[in-house]
């Protein structure tokens, strides 16, 4: 039990640069604390004493400020950054080296009986105040963004942001990913509606082109009555895309 807390201890260094040394991790860290009060009461709740373990689970929400059923089944290594606010439930499944931030909820979407919450593989990294909902599966190494709301499975080194959450990034990396908002790509909405634009564009020449190869004029007054693509406005509209897009990583700040 002992080296396993220590394993606990020594795998926050890597994913967390506000850690000083063991006992400042050790005493002030309460998503470990959480963790560590959950075994117990998941050991509880394997040998069927269920009320004793759901109410050492709800002394630890009052002391920590996260909330994990005891049904739940978690790994090793598995770090809570922050913690406030995290919500784990009854069988949602954890591997080994994953990290939550505050906020994240790993919920069901059914009140029928069985498997109802997510499963995160090895090495998930998901940001604060995420939502992952229903018993679907987040493959290994997967980022998900913060605030982001997950309803379907996500694929292996797979990056997804958003509400819902959609895919941006298909890449692995080996660099720890705080809040998994290290992708540079540009929003796939974006993309889309750039190339929307480009083919109204392009619509808009060939009719005024056709127009005047036709004869009748009232074809010609008609095209020239379109009304035209209004670029400022849609230029605005863009922009303001363009500042909701991810950083570079050398201009963010992990916490």
């Amino acid at each position: 039990m002992f080296e396993r807390i220590k394993d606990d201890i020594n795998s926050v260094y890597s994913r967390d640069p506000a850690a000083r040394n063991f006992w400042d991790v050790l005493i002030t860290y309460p998503g470990l604390h959480a963790i560590w009060i959950y075994r117990s009461s998941h050991f509880l709740w394997k040998k069927q004493w269920l009320s004793l373990a759901k109410i050492i689970s709800t002394f630890a929400r009052f002391l920590t400020g996260v909330e994990i059923h005891p049904g739940a089944t978690i790994g090793d290594r598995f770090f809570i950054d922050h913690g406030h606010g995290v919500v784990i439930g009854e069988t949602a499944e954890i591997g080994n080296d994953v990290t939550l931030y505050h906020g994240v909820t790993l919920g069901g979407t059914s009140w029928s009986i069985g498997k109802r919450h997510p499963t995160l593989c090895d090495n998930v990294v998901v940001g604060a105040g995420a939502k992952i909902l229903g018993p679907i599966t987040i493959a290994k190494n997967a980022r998900v963004g913060s605030n982001a709301v997950v309803v379907r499975n996500v694929g292996e080194s797979t990056t997804v942001i958003g509400i819902p959450a959609r895919i941006v990034s298909r890449q692995q990396s080996d660099k720890f990913d705080a809040y998994s908002a290290q992708s540079t790509e540009r929003d796939p909405v974006r993309n889309a509606l750039d190339l929307i634009v480009e083919h109204i564009r392009d619509v808009d020449e060939k009719i005024i082109k056709l127009a005047d190869c036709v004869a009748d004029e009232k074809v010609k007054d008609c095209c020239k009555d379109s009304p035209p693509l209004n670029l400022d406005v849609l230029h605005d509209v863009l922009g303001s895309l363009d500042e909701l897009e991810p950083q570079k990583p050398s201009e963010q700040s992990t916490a």
